[in-house]
C-alpha cells in the first residue's frame, strides 16, 4: 500500500494545531456538543491515516480517498456518528469497514474495546500499523465479511457500520446487545443515504433518522486480493 510508506512519528505542525482548532470550533457549531467525542477526535491526529499528498488537508472538513477505492470520512461525519452512538467507558463496540483505522482509533479512546472489521487485508495492515503508533491496546482487528459482524465476540454495546448497506443486515442488529446503538447508513450506492440509528430496548428494535449521507456501498465477502 503506498500510504504505508508514510512516517508514522512526528510532532504536529503550527499549522497542524491551528487546522485542528478551526476543526474543532466548526464541530461545534455544526452541533456536536459531547466533551468526550470533540476530545477524542482532538486527541487522534488524522493526518497519520491519509497518505502525505493528503495531510495538508488532513482537518479539512471533507472526506480523503484512501486505498482500495475506499475513503476516510468527513470528520463533521464521524462526530455525529460518534456522538449518536453515545460510547461509554465500559462499552465493546463493533465497528463494520475500518478503512484507515481513524473512526476506530477515535472509538478507541471512549469505549473499553473496540473489534473492527475489514475486508481488504491492505487495509487492515495500514490501520494496525496506525494503531500502534498510536499505542491504542484496545482495538481488535480481523479480515472477514462486514455483513457476518463478529458473532464470537457479540453482543455489543454499539455497533457502528461506515458503509452504506441497501437494507439493514439483521445479522448485525442480533448482534446488538439489549439497551445497545446501531448507527449504519442506508441506501443504494450513488445516492443520498439516510443515517440510521437503532436502538435496542426491551426486546424491540427502535429505528431514527439522523442526517443525510453518501458513503461507499457495503460489499458481501472478503477481497481476495489487496
Amino acid at each position: 500500500m503506498t500510504d504505508s510508506e508514510d512516517h508514522l512519528d512526528g510532532e504536529p505542525t503550527e499549522a497542524d494545531r491551528i487546522a485542528l482548532a478551526e476543526l474543532i470550533l466548526k464541530l461545534r457549531a455544526n452541533g456536536v456538543r459531547d466533551r468526550r467525542v470533540l476530545g477524542a477526535i482532538e486527541g487522534i491526529p488524522r493526518r497519520l491515516f491519509l497518505s502525505s499528498r493528503h495531510q495538508a488537508l488532513a482537518y479539512a472538513d471533507r472526506a480523503m480517498p484512501i486505498d482500495c477505492g475506499q475513503t476516510i470520512s468527513q470528520p463533521t461525519i464521524v462526530a455525529m456518528m460518534t456522538e449518536a452512538l453515545d460510547v461509554q467507558p465500559h462499552h465493546r463496540v463493533l465497528e463494520v469497514g475500518t478503512g484507515s483505522g481513524y473512526q476506530a482509533a477515535v472509538l478507541a479512546r471512549l469505549a473499553r474495546e473496540v473489534y473492527t472489521v475489514e475486508r481488504y487485508r491492505s487495509l487492515k495492515r495500514y490501520a494496525e500499523d496506525r494503531f500502534n503508533a498510536l499505542k491504542l491496546e484496545n482495538v481488535e482487528t480481523r479480515i472477514g465479511d462486514g455483513f457476518e459482524g463478529w458473532p464470537e465476540q457479540a453482543p455489543f454495546d454499539r455497533i457502528v457500520v461506515t458503509a452504506a448497506a441497501e437494507e439493514i443486515p439483521e445479522s448485525l442488529v442480533a448482534q446488538l446487545a439489549e439497551g445497545g446503538v446501531m448507527v449504519i447508513p442506508v441506501g443504494a450506492s450513488g445516492t443520498v443515504q439516510d443515517l440510521v440509528k437503532l436502538t435496542r430496548a426491551n426486546g424491540q428494535v427502535e429505528r431514527s433518522s439522523l442526517c443525510a449521507v453518501r458513503f461507499v456501498p457495503m460489499v458481501h465477502g472478503v477481497a481476495e486480493r489487496l
